[in-house]
């Protein structure tokens, strides 16, 4: 039987080194991915309703109006169903978020490509 040892000299040094933490962009993130677990839901229809109302008619606005090329629309239809399929298939909440985001800055940066 083990017993319990009350005077112990391990116990008595001093940790004299201290703990540094390096958060890093991407513990930030999964820090954040991992705190909205139970919204999953929520973040799937964000993210669907977000794309079908604001992501979706970027293509024809650029197309139309300043003369952007075809694949424009391609990578918008390549965004909108991985976000469909990460979703559906059932992934984590860390790749919704991240295809979610992804998608986003993706379609700002070719808003900002083809207006600038």
């Amino acid at each position: 039987m083990a017993t319990l040892k009350t005077i112990s000299t391990s116990n008595w040094a001093t940790d004299t080194h201290t703990n540094t933490q390096h958060t890093t962009l991407k513990d930030r993130f999964n820090a954040f991915a991992d705190s909205q677990k139970d919204r999953h839901t929520l973040w799937f229809m964000v993210s669907l309703i977000f794309m079908g109302v604001m992501i979706l008619p970027v293509p024809a606005v650029l197309m139309y109006y300043f003369n952007a090329p075809i694949i424009v629309l391609g990578v918008t239809m390549f965004c909108f169903f991985a976000n469909i399929i990460a979703n559906m298939g059932g992934e984590g909440i860390r790749t919704t978020i991240f295809f979610f985001a992804a998608s986003v800055l993706i379609h700002l940066a070719m808003i900002l490509a083809f207006v600038i």
